[in-house]
C-alpha cells in the first residue's frame, strides 16, 4: 500500500502533488462533516424519547433558553430540522468531495497520457527499434485509464472513506467505548482475515491480467493490421484461438477480483445484524434497563452503521483494487521513469540557422552498431555526395544501406566519425535544421485515413495546409492529373486507412509529393520502388528524374535498373564502401557490381 502511494506521488508533477495534499485535507474536512451529521442524531433522539432531557446537561438547556423556546414540541421540531440540515450538509460535502476526486484523477489521466506520448515521441529513433508499437499505444490509451480508474481513483476514495470510518468510530468510542471498540475489532478482524488470505492471489491474478491484456492487444493488432494475409491464408480461426487464450485468462482474473472484492459485504450483512442485537443487549445490561433510555444511543449506532459499514466495505474494496492493479501502475511507473530519465539526457536544443546543401554532403569514417548487437552495421564508411546530383547506394542484404540513410536522416546518432554539410559538422545543435532540408520516401508509405491533401501535407492542421505547395509537390510527383481527373473530390478525396483505395504506384507518388511538400534540398528514397511492378517503377522514377539538377537525390535500391541513370553509385558490403562510380564504369571495374548486375539485369 505504501508502495502504491509512493509511486502515485512520484509520477505526479510538483504542482500535482500539492493538489493531492490539498485534496487529502479537503477529504478530512468532509469526514468531519459526515461525523457531525452522525453526532447530531444523538441530541435529537434523546429529546424525542425523553422530552425532559431538554433541561438536563449543559448544552441543551442553554440552547433552549438562548433561542427563546417556551415549549418542548417547538424545540424538538427545531432539533429535527437542525439534524436534517447537518446530515444534508455532510451529504453535500460528500458530493463535492466526489466531484473534486473525479476532477483531480481525470486530470491525471490527461496529464499522464500527454506526458507518456510526449516522452515516447521524444525518444531517439533507436529506442523504438526494441519496442512493440502495440505496447506503446496500449500504455497511452488503455493502461493510463486503467491506472487512473483502478488505482488513482480507488486510492483517493480510500482516503475519503478511511477518514469517515475513522472519525465515526472515534465518535462511537467517545460515546460508548466498550461496544464501539468491540464492533470495530470484529469488523477489522473479518476484513483483515479475508484480505490476508486473498492477498497473494490478488497479486498473482493482477499480474496475469496485465500480461494477458498485453497479449490481447498484440494479437488484435496483428490480425487487423495484416487482414489481407489473414484472409488470403484463411487464418481467421487461428487468430481467434490465439486471442481467446489471453482473453479467457483476463476474464478469470477479473472474476476473482470481483468475488474477493464483494465477498466481505455479503458476509457482513449477517454480522451487522448480529452486532446490532449485541449492541441492544449490552446497552440494556449497562444502561437503565429501559428500551426508551437506550433509544438515542441505538439510533446513533444505527445511523452510524449506515455510514460506517459502507465506508469500511469501500476501503476494503479499494485496497483490493490497488493490490490487483499494482502491476499496471508498476508498468506505467517504470515507463515514465525511463523516458523522463532519457529526456534529461536528450536536452531539446533550439533550432539553429537553416542548413542548405549547396556543395557537398560527406560521411567520414562513420561507424555504427545497433544496441544489443555485437556486429557493427557500418565500419569506417566514407561517402562524398555532390549537391544537385543523383546518387545510388546499392548492396546486398545487410550491407548497411538503410543504416547509412538513417544516419544521414539524423535518426541514428553517429558513434564514431562525422557527417558534414558543406564542411560544417551536423551536431545536435543544427540537426533539426538539417532534417528540415530533407525529404524522405520510405519503402512502405504510411497514409492516414484522411484526404489526399492532408496526406501530402502530413502532420499539418487542416487550416494550415498550403494548397499551392500541395499542388506543386503533386505536379512534380506526376500525381496532379490523377487527383484532379480520376478522384471524385480531387485533393479532398479520402484515401482510406493506409491508402487501401489507391494502387501501389499512387501511394508511392503521394509519398514522393509528401517528401517534396516542404521543397527540401535533399530527396532520399529508401527502397521506395522495390514493391512496384516494372511499369509503375519506371513511371515513379521518371517523376523523380524530372527534378533534374534542382535537388540532391539519394536512391537506395536492390534493383540496379532503379539507379542506372544516377551520376554516382556507391556499392556497400558489410558496412563498408567497396566501389563507387557511374553505372557503366562500375560494370567494368567492380567484380561485385557485375555479379549484382547479373542477378539484377538492367531493364
Amino acid at each position: 500500500m505504501i508502495k502504491t502511494y509512493r509511486q502515485m506521488l512520484e509520477v505526479m508533477t510538483p504542482r500535482e502533488r500539492r493538489g493531492f495534499y490539498w485534496q487529502v485535507l479537503l477529504l478530512f474536512v468532509v469526514g468531519i462533516f459526515e461525523t457531525a451529521g452522525v453526532a447530531s442524531v444523538l441530541p435529537f433522539m434523546a429529546v424525542l424519547s425523553e422530552p425532559g432531557s431538554i433541561h438536563e446537561g449543559r448544552i441543551l438547556p442553554r440552547l433552549y433558553d438562548g433561542l427563546g423556546f417556551t415549549e418542548p414540541q417547538s424545540f424538538m421540531i427545531f432539533l429535527g430540522l437542525a439534524t436534517f440540515c447537518v446530515v444534508m450538509l455532510g451529504i453535500f460535502a460528500q458530493i463535492f468531495a466526489l466531484y473534486t476526486i473525479q476532477r483531480f484523477t481525470n486530470a491525471r489521466a490527461y496529464s499522464l497520457s500527454s506526458r507518456l506520448l510526449r516522452g515516447y515521441l521524444r525518444q531517439p529513433y533507436a529506442w523504438f527499434l526494441n519496442r512493440h508499437t502495440s505496447d506503446l499505444g496500449k500504455a497511452v490509451l488503455s493502461e493510463v485509464d486503467a491506472v487512473v480508474n483502478q488505482t488513482f481513483m480507488p486510492a483517493m476514495k480510500m482516503i475519503s472513506n478511511f477518514f469517515i470510518a475513522g472519525l465515526i468510530t472515534a465518535l462511537l468510542v467517545a460515546i460508548q467505548p466498550f461496544v464501539a471498540l468491540g464492533a470495530a475489532a470484529l469488523l477489522l478482524v473479518c476484513y483483515l482475515g479475508i484480505f490476508v488470505t486473498a492477498r497473494r492471489w490478488l497479486t498473482h491474478f493482477g499480474k496475469e491480467r496485465y500480461v494477458a491484456n498485453r497479449e490481447r492487444f498484440r494479437i488484435a493488432q496483428e490480425a487487423t493490421g495484416g487482414i489481407k494475409d489473414v484472409k488470403l491464408m484463411a487464418l481467421e480461426d487461428s487468430y481467434i484461438k490465439r486471442f481467446q487464450g489471453p482473453a479467457r485468462r483476463m476474464a478469470r482474473a477479473n472474476t476473482f477480483k470481483g468475488v474477493v472484492g464483494d465477498a466481505p459485504r455479503l458476509m457482513l450483512q449477517g454480522i451487522a445484524f448480529g452486532g446490532m442485537l449485541l449492541v441492544i443487549l449490552v446497552l440494556l445490561i449497562t444502561g437503565s434497563g429501559s428500551l426508551g433510555s437506550i433509544l438515542p444511543m441505538l439510533a446513533v449506532y444505527a445511523f452510524a452503521g449506515l455510514r460506517l459499514l459502507p465506508a469500511m466495505q469501500q476501503v476494503y474494496n479499494q485496497i483490493t483494487l490497488l493490490r490487483f492493479n499494482q502491476p499496471v501502475l508498476d508498468g506505467l511507473y517504470e515507463d515514465l521513469k525511463e523516458i523522463e530519465t532519457n529526456e534529461q539526457g536528450l536536452a531539446r536544443v533550439p533550432e539553429g540557422e537553416p542548413v542548405h546543401l549547396r556543395e557537398r554532403l560527406e560521411l567520414r569514417g562513420i561507424e555504427y552498431a545497433y544496441p544489443n548487437t555485437e556486429r557493427a552495421a557500418l565500419r569506417g564508411l566514407d561517402l562524398a555526395i555532390r549537391a544537385n546530383t543523383t546518387v545510388g547506394i546499392v548492396g546486398g542484404t545487410g550491407a548497411g544501406k538503410t543504416t547509412a540513410v538513417d544516419l544521414i536522416l539524423g535518426l541514428l546518432d553517429v558513434q564514431k566519425g562525422e557527417m558534414l554539410v558543406d564542411g560544417v559538422p551536423v551536431t545536435k545543435g543544427n540537426l533539426r535544421s538539417w532534417q528540415k532540408a530533407i525529404g524522405y520516401v520510405p519503402q512502405q508509405i504510411f497514409l492516414t485515413d484522411a484526404s489526399v491533401a492532408a496526406n501530402i501535407a502530413f502532420g499539418q492542421p487542416r487550416e494550415k495546409i498550403d494548397m499551392a505547395a500541395v499542388e506543386r509537390a503533386a505536379r512534380i510527383a506526376e500525381l496532379h492529373d490523377f487527383v484532379t481527373r480520376d478522384l471524385p473530390q480531387g485533393y479532398d478525396t479520402l484515401v482510406g486507412e493506409r491508402g487501401v483505395r489507391l494502387s501501389g504506384g499512387q501511394r508511392q507518388r503521394i509519398g514522393i509529393a509528401r517528401a517534396l511538400y516542404a521543397d527540401p534540398d535533399v530527396l532520399i528514397m529508401d527502397e521506395a520502388t522495390s514493391a512496384l511492378d516494372n511499369l509503375t517503377e519506371r513511371a515513379v522514377m521518371d517523376a523523380v528524374h524530372n527534378l533534374g539538377r534542382r535537388k540532391t537525390i539519394i536512391l537506395i535500391a536492390h534493383r540496379l535498373s532503379t539507379v542506372r541513370a544516377c551520376d554516382t553509385i556507391f556499392m556497400l558490403e558489410h558496412g563498408r564502401k567497396i566501389a563507387e562510380g557511374p553505372y557503366d564504369e562500375l560494370i567494368d571495374s567492380s567484380r561485385q557490381f557485375r555479379a549484382m548486375a547479373v542477378g539484377h539485369p538492367a531493364e
